[in-house]
Order: C-alpha cells, then sequence, then structure tokens
C-alpha cells in the first residue's frame, strides 16, 4: 500500500490528537467523516497505526529522574543476551531498550522517581545481572524535545 498526500495528513493529525472524531479528520482533510473513517481504519488494517495511547506526564507521576543507561555485555551469546532483555523487560523503571552498534550493547531510557532509586536499579538489578559487564548512566538535565511524531 502506498501513502498519499491525503493518508500522510490524516497520520500527521492522528499523532497530534489521537481520539480526534472522523467529522474533524473528515473537515481538515477535505473529506466526508464515512471517507476519513474508512481511511483510517484502511492504515489501521495495514499496519500503518500500531495502536492508540495516552501520553502521560512523567513529574505528575513522581518521576523526577530520567535517565538514558548503557549496558555492556560480558557474555555475547544468546542465552545471555535472552537471560538480560527478560531481565529488562521485567523492569518498569525501563520504558525502552535498544540494542546498539559500538561500545554498549543496550540503551536503556528509565524513569525512577529520584537518584536513589536509580541508584538501586543500577546496583541491585542491572550490575549483578551475571551478563552484564559495565553500566554507564547519563541523567537527562532538560528534554528539548519529546515524542516528536514521526515525519510522514
Amino acid at each position: 500500500m502506498t501513502l498519499d498526500k491525503t493518508d500522510s495528513r490524516l497520520l500527521a493529525e492522528l499523532q497530534k490528537n489521537a481520539q480526534i472524531t472522523a467529522a474533524e479528520l473528515g473537515e481538515m482533510l477535505n473529506l466526508s467523516p464515512s471517507q476519513a473513517a474508512r481511511r483510517r481504519q484502511r492504515l489501521e488494517t495495514a499496519g500503518y497505526i500500531r495502536n492508540y495511547s495516552a501520553k502521560l506526564d512523567a513529574k505528575r507521576l513522581g518521576l523526577t529522574v530520567q535517565a538514558f543507561v548503557q549496558v555492556q555485555m560480558a557474555a555475547h551469546n544468546a542465552q545471555a543476551a535472552a537471560s538480560f532483555v527478560r531481565h529488562v523487560k521485567s523492569r518498569p523503571e525501563v520504558i525502552s531498550a535498544w540494542t546498539l552498534t559500538g561500545e554498549a550493547d543496550y540503551m536503556l531510557h528509565v524513569y525512577c522517581t529520584d537518584l536513589a532509586a536509580l541508584n538501586t536499579l543500577i546496583q541491585d538489578a542491572l550490575l549483578p545481572h551475571s551478563a552484564v559487564a559495565r553500566v554507564q548512566s547519563q541523567i537527562v538535565m532538560n528534554e528539548l524535545k519529546a515524542d516528536a511524531p514521526l515525519p510522514v
């Protein structure tokens, strides 16, 4: 399926406001509400739209420390990697995780209530894991651009 300009505009609007109605979308895109709804449904079915969710305010939830944690593995085998991935997925503080090229094997995006909680995560949860050799963290001082929409 190829996206046309209307599809791209629809996706851009949904990234701004996932609760927008078919009538509002139609008005923005010069379509009838039913045409806008059908396009949205087609994009959902085709997998361009994975899900809809609410963006929560971390500070209002008491999550005052945001950090990126780089993890270097001691062992590079399938069992060690699978064990570490299961461990990371079980930690609610870790909101995103990526495998990387370069010196670090993994990059974790974490939110914690305070510095003590970040220290506990690193010292008591990550470093003791048998597959982990080294952990390095960078604390976010100021977020300049957060969760920007994908370019469409």
